[in-house]
């Protein structure tokens, strides 16, 4: 979830509370205004009416209206002055009425005196004056919505810029990581701190991109005066013979060394960017030869191979297009169980190779990962997926993996 949408919610959820109690609260307020307002107007009929008895000794005549209704009850004591809230019945319409009802003592008589006023007027004008509040509340919540979406996504534009960035930076491809100065000082103590971090990282990558490639070079020599040497020993007859074992393992060994130094010497290559990328490269010729090199060998597997592709060229480089296609078909063949399927799909846009293995589904995130190894076997050298990787990213190309339906799926998109 988005920070900008829990606190929205978190928002609109305290404002609608607050709002809640407020309007509860301006309610009863109103509510109680509204009643004492009504209650001094009959305290201003009782007032009258005690007035014209002081003068007169007898009480004012009645008149009847819509708006209030004066009654005289003769009692035998007096009753203290009290305010009620009573439902009447008026033109066949009950409605809530206020009544005050006090005693007077009038030409010798005690009467108990009730004046009613309707509040229906006072309730028209409580439920408009709610309506318009709960109208205003509704449109500053909508208000307050939609600038808080304008607001904080303006406000928070900087953080997204940054990430867009971070996003799109490559290390390898040795520019600084430009982050713009913000006048926010949260956002600029982020972008500090990650244009720090990325520095750092940049000055690790360069020191082990420059030990790499001095060391594949630095191996070259002392390999090729190991390999003539073994060479040299094993056209000793006498020597082979007494040492066969032995110049055998070593010999694996140097050539296992080789293979290392050649793959140390093209990661190295294709991160310094020394290959042109502008030559016309038939890669459906490419697969068919490769697929035609390994014939012995899926021979001897007895593997299905399925091939359904279509005439591609792409600009491309066509040593590396070889080492690319050529890696993924030996992992396919290597990795495939007897009597299994190769299965190698090509269209205008993308190349798809799947095969069956004993192995379960591989691990996506570490699979292109240098000297990684999804099983115990040691042959290789764990950086064939790793060059795979690195050269179909020069070319501008995107390699993913995939398992499904029992079947391992390396899937490069043009």
């Amino acid at each position: 979830m988005k920070l900008f949408i829990k606190y929205n919610r978190l928002n609109i959820a305290t404002s609608i509370i607050t709002f809640i109690i407020g309007s509860c609260s301006f309610y009863f307020l109103l509510n109680y205004i509204l009643q004492s307002e009504l209650d001094e107007t009959l305290k201003a009929e009782q007032q009258e009416i005690c007035g014209y008895v002081k003068t007169h000794n007898q009480l004012p005549e009645i008149v009847p209206t819509n708006e209030e209704i004066t009654s005289y009850v003769l009692t035998d004591k007096i009753i203290q002055t009290n305010y009620l809230k009573i439902t009447k019945t008026v033109n066949k319409n009950t409605e809530q009425w206020r009544e005050l009802q006090f005693g007077i003592k009038a030409n010798g008589a005690i009467y108990l005196v009730t004046v009613d006023k309707p509040m229906a007027e006072s309730e028209d004008l409580l439920q408009l004056i709610i309506v318009i509040t709960i109208a205003m509340i509704a449109l500053i919540l909508l208000i307050n919505y939609f600038a808080n979406r304008l607001l904080i996504k303006k406000l928070w534009n900087p953080f997204y810029q940054t990430i867009h960035k971070i996003k799109n930076y490559k290390i390898t491809d040795g520019d600084n990581l430009s982050l713009k100065s913000e006048n926010i000082d949260e956002f600029e103590l982020l972008n500090q701190t990650i244009t720090g971090l990325v520095d750092r990282l940049q000055k690790d990558y360069l020191v082990l991109k420059n030990f790499t490639g001095k060391a594949a070079h630095e191996m070259q020599t002392p390999l090729a005066v190991i390999s003539l040497r073994l060479d040299a020993l094993m056209q000793n007859e006498a020597i082979l013979k007494q040492n066969a074992e032995n110049i055998t393992d070593i010999e694996k060994s140097v050539r296992k060394l080789s293979k290392l130094h050649q793959s140390l010497l093209l990661l190295t290559k294709v991160e310094n960017k020394q290959f042109q990328l502008n030559e016309e490269v038939q890669l459906d010729t490419i697969i068919q030869e490769k697929c035609k090199e390994l014939t012995d060998l899926t021979d001897v597997m007895q593997l299905h191979i399925k091939l359904d592709m279509m005439p591609v060229k792409l600009i491309f480089h066509k040593h590396l297009a070889e080492i690319v296609v050529g890696n993924l078909i030996n992992n396919a063949i290597r990795y495939n169980i007897e009597n299994g399927e190769l299965k190698i799909e090509l269209t205008k846009t993308e190349l798809l190779i799947s095969n069956t293995s004993i192995n379960p589904a591989l691990d996506e995130n570490n699979i292109f990962v240098r000297f990684y190894r999804h099983t115990n076997n040691m042959d290789g050298n764990g950086l064939g997926l790793s060059i795979v990787k690195e050269i179909t990213e020069f070319a501008g190309y995107t390699i993913s993996y995939y398992y499904a339906d029992n079947m391992h799926t390396f899937k490069v998109v043009f």
